[in-house]
This record gives C-alpha cells, structure tokens and sequence, in this order.
C-alpha cells in the first residue's frame, strides 16, 4: 500500500466532512460559475463531458502503455523472455464509429427525458420539461423516467433544471464515495448474469475477444451492455438523490477507475496501491478475470468476489484451506 497517497487521500476527504465550512467558498464560486454557464445547462452536458473525459484518460493510459514496456503485466508475467510486442491498437480515426454508437443513444435520451437531481424542485423540473408548472404529469420521483412534452414550441428536452444551492464538502464526498460503493454492488450482479446466463453471455464475449489486455478494451463493448453501464451509473446516483455537481466529478472518477483496470498495467500508484491492502481490485485482479472469467466479477473493490466466491467454495474445501 502506498502509504503517503492513502494518508494525503484520508486527510483530505476526513478534512472534507469534518469541516465542510473550510471548502465552502470555493464550491460556491464555482458552482456559480457552473450556473452561469449555458453549456453546463444543457441536457447533453453530462454525454459530452464523459466523452471528452473518456478520451484524456484512455489516451493518457496508451501513451503509458506503449512507452512504458515495464509496466504492462504481459510484460511482467513474460519474466526474463524479455518485453511483448505491443499488440494491435486502433488509431483514432478508426474509432468514429465507435464514438457515435456510444453517443446516439445517450443523446436519444438527453434530448427526449427530463433531468432530476437533488436539491431541484419538481415544480422547476416541470418548466424544464414544457410541463405546466402545476400538473401532475410530472412525477418527482428520482427512478422513474419522465419524457418530455413535445410540442412545436418546445420540440426537445435542450434545457436541465439545476439545483439553485452548491452542495457542502461534505455532501460531496459522501455521495461520491456512495455511489460509487453502490455500482460496485449493482454492476457485480449485472456482471455475473452476463458470464452465468447463457443468452446474455453472447452480449459480454465481445468484451473478452482480445488478446493482450490494453485501455482501448474499456469501451470494446455490445452497446446493450455499455447501455447497461450507463444506466446502472445513472441508478447509482440517483437513488441517493445526487447533486449535479457530484454527478460532474463522478464522472472523471468513474471514468478514471474503468479504464485503469482495463489498462493491462500495473502502476506503482494505482489505486489498489493507495487504498488498505484487500480492499481493492485493481488492473491485475481485473486481467485475470479477462484472461479465465471464472472469477472476478466485480469491478472496483473485492467484497462481493469474496462473498461470492466463500458461499460457492464448498464447505471441505474451505476447511482444508483454513487448515
């Protein structure tokens, strides 16, 4: 474990909710910064930004990837056979294709469903949506979609209500560590289904068919599974109410932990190094699931796996283990 980052990380998030007044001014000038902003009040905000977020976090992991062999778990398990060829990758022009399968359906649901988030009332929800501010169309419950009402004047949803107060410090990094625990759990269910059911299985091999593991396998995905991501994130945040500005750096932090147990390196400071030893899965707990798929199914920390693994091993085996 690395133990400076883990003590810097703890300080600072403990500082976070501890004292949240010592963080306030500057989450209310940049939240009003972000009020202010046309762009961040679109309804396609949140699609683009976790593109232009993909894209500085899988090309920063390539760039590592290619120019540090020593890195690469290929390369490490290989031993004294010396460093792997770099395996087939796909330049960016090759990709078009793959950004606007990614990007379509999210702007099919951006353009046509009306955005909740904590702190918003339903009342501004409604307007937002071209709903008459005192109809009962509009329900404001976080899980339950609401479309929005067409009509020549207001043909789109374009527009997101956003809540009118900045979230605390400590709203923060609650809600961030929350739902990122809580897709953790979701995704580790969704997971095992697409390796255990057989129809849906068909769906997750594309996932699998690659050789050495690399970033670009992140997004190597059916679009009904990186539907299912998408949506199982949305979930995460929205059970718990969400502040949009926790939904804005979720994002990066999302992004950052998927396509680093993907990158088929193992770094000296990921973050499997900064958090307590067991609690974290990380790129090389991940290359083995990719490489057997008996195991490892979820993503980010190692609970569920173990829980998992401890009902299905059976009760002599775990005795002569303990043993």
């Amino acid at each position: 474990m690395a133990t400076a980052p883990c003590l810097a990380l703890g300080l600072l998030f403990g500082t976070a909710i501890a004292f949240p007044q010592l963080f306030q001014p500057v989450l209310d000038n940049t939240y009003a910064y972000l009020l202010s902003s046309s762009i961040y009040r679109s309804s396609t905000f949140e699609t683009f930004w976790t593109v232009i977020v993909y894209a500085f976090a899988e090309g920063s992991y390539i760039y590592r990837f290619i120019h540090n062999p020593q890195l690469r778990l290929a390369n490490l398990k290989n031993g004294a056979k010396g460093y792997k060829p770099i395996p087939k990758l796909q330049r960016p022009k090759n990709r078009v294709r793959e950004g606007l399968t990614y990007i379509a359906p999210l702007l099919l649901m951006d353009l046509t469903m009306i955005k909740k988030f904590g702190g918003v009332s339903v009342r501004d929800m409604a307007i937002s949506g071209n709903y008459d501010p005192n109809t009962l169309s509009i329900r404001g419950n976080f899980l339950a979609p609401t479309l929005h009402h067409f009509t020549l004047h207001s043909p789109l949803q374009t527009q997101r209500a956003l809540p009118p107060l900045p979230p605390t410090s400590r709203q923060l990094v609650v809600q961030l560590a929350a739902s990122i625990l809580i897709y953790d759990t979701v995704f580790f269910f969704f997971h095992l289904a697409l390796h255990k059911l057989p129809y849906v299985s068909r769906i997750h091999n594309i996932h699998h068919k690659h050789g050495e593991i690399n970033p670009q396998v992140t997004n190597q995905l059916d679009i009904g599974e990186r539907l299912g991501l998408v949506l199982l994130a949305n979930f995460s945040l929205n059970i718990i109410k969400s502040h949009v500005m926790t939904r804005t750096l979720f994002v990066p932090m999302f992004v950052w932990l998927l396509v680093d147990i993907h990158s088929g390196m193992d770094h000296p400071w990921g973050y499997d190094k900064i958090l307590p030893q067991g609690w974290a899965a990380g790129s090389k707990r991940h290359a083995a699931h990719h490489q057997y798929g008996q195991k490892y199914y979820e993503p980010f920390f190692n609970w569920w796996d173990d829980a998992y693994e401890w009902v299905t091993t059976p009760t002599t085996s775990r005795r002569s283990i303990s043993e």
